[in-house]
Parts: C-alpha cells; structure tokens; sequence
C-alpha cells in the first residue's frame, strides 16, 4: 500500500540521502526545505530515481507562522499522513536569534517539529510513525533560554535542543497510546558527513548513508513497529536510554508545558 511520507529538511544531508531511498520504496514522498532551488534540485534528483510522486513543500522552520502555513498546505492536499519525519535542524548559523527573539537552535530543532507534528496529527491514522531526530549530544534543558531569556553557545543550545525535542517525543508516544500512533526518537549517529557536521567542527564526517538507513528504517520497518516512546541510538546499533533527565517524568512534564505554553497561540 503506497504511504504517504513527510519528510522535513530533505535538500541536504542526511535528509537528502533518507529521500533517496524513501523514494525508492511505494510512496507519495513529501519534502521540505527552506531554499527554493535547493528544494527543486531536490525533488530532480528524486525523481531521477523513481517515478513515484514527489511533493514540494518551501517553508522556514524558525518561523512560527511559516510552520503553520506549511502544516495548512500539507493538510490542502493530503486527509492521511502515514509518516513523519522531523529531520530538519540546525547548529552553527550566523542568524542565532529568530525575528521572535529565540535562539534557532531551539524553534528549529524542537519548537516547530513539536507544532508542525501537532497541526498534522488530524491526518495521522493507526499505525502512522513520527520519527524525530535527536542526537547522543543532550544536555539539561534550560528553560529561561528555551524562552529567550538569556544566551547560550551553540553547542549548548543545540545539546539543550536535542534532549527537548527527546523529551516531547516520550510524552508525546505516551499521549497517543491509545490512538497506536508511533513516536520515537532517533540518533541517526554522531559526526556523520552532513553539512552541519563539516560547518560546526570542520571535519568531514563519516557515511552519512548511516544515518538515512535508520531513518528510513525508522520510518517503514517491522524492527520499529513497537518502538513508541524509545529512543534509539544508532552509534550503538540499539534501542538505548537518553539524557536521565528524559526519564524523569517531572522534568519531562515541565519541559512539555513550557513548550506547549511557547506554541499554543499557533494551534
């Protein structure tokens, strides 16, 4: 049966790579990117590949409203969504605060996939997956910082960001129980050969096939059909556990609330 498949952060790196091989399976490939002609050298590319259908979708995830214009026009055209794939990020930019006075690292690495996956749950149905990206770097969140209220570095925000979007990803799995939608969160490895990884610490990274195979994985196979509410850590090859923080359920509620109280005049 042919899924349909979002996939954010899709022009570049890991997310190019995962619609590389998502599009080679039965599917209706939906992708996301910020610049209008990466996006396009995107879907040519895909569609080099397959002749399955591939959407185009331009929005600027450090953009509340951008997020919500995105969801709206995913929502136009689509009435179920089988999965989605939060893979959109950031670390070192020269744009660190957004024109809402937050750091980026924290609207495009757990504010909007948090939004965009609460506007798109209307299309979700049993059985649908939500894989978000996180990372082995987590650190305690800040929540004055998550706000705006006080700088962080980038390694700092990014490490915060990451076990954030970790924690909703938990909460999330457990609020859908019932409905057997799947959330899980996946370290797709360290220091692979991304933009990211070569613009914040001048390395070359290694195959970043690595980390489109347990997104793709994550996304479509029996391995993850009973993964909801796990994190799994592709640098050790297993289902693990993440920052202890995100096993403690008084963190996890008040970071959730505070993100909840940050998007809730989107929803």
């Amino acid at each position: 049966m042919t899924k349909a498949i979002l996939l954010t952060g899709a022009t570049d790196g890991i997310g190019l790579e995962t619609a590389k091989m998502l599009v080679q399976t039965d599917c209706c490939l939906l992708i996301h990117g910020r610049n209008p002609k990466k996006l396009a050298d995107a879907k040519a590319q895909l569609s080099n590949i397959s002749q399955n259908t591939i959407e185009t979708y331009q929005a600027d995830l450090s953009s509340f409203n951008d997020t919500v214009a995105f969801a709206n026009e995913v929502k136009s055209k689509h009435s179920k969504l089988d999965v989605i794939i939060n893979n959109a990020g950031v670390f070192k930019t020269s744009n660190e605060i957004t024109a809402d006075g937050l750091d980026v690292r924290f609207v495009v690495n757990t504010l909007t996939p948090y939004l965009l996956t609460q506007l798109l749950l209307p299309l979700c149905e049993k059985n649908s997956r939500i894989v978000n990206l996180s990372s082995a770097t987590q650190a305690p969140v800040n929540l004055q910082a998550m706000q705006g209220n006080g700088r962080l570095a980038a390694n700092a925000a990014y490490a915060q960001s990451k076990l954030a979007i970790t924690m909703w990803s938990m909460n999330m799995a457990q609020q859908l129980e019932n409905d057997q939608i799947s959330v899980v969160a996946v370290n797709p490895g360290s220091l692979l050969a991304s933009k990211m990884v070569k613009e914040g610490y001048g390395i070359e990274g290694e195959d970043i096939t690595i980390g489109a195979d347990i997104l793709t994985r994550a996304a479509l196979s029996e391995e993850f059909s009973q993964a909801s509410g796990q994190y799994y850590d592709n640098d050790g090859k297993r289902f693990s556990s993440p920052h202890r923080d995100a096993l403690d359920s008084n963190k996890v509620k008040e970071v959730c609330q505070v993100i909840d109280d940050m998007v809730k005049n989107f929803l």
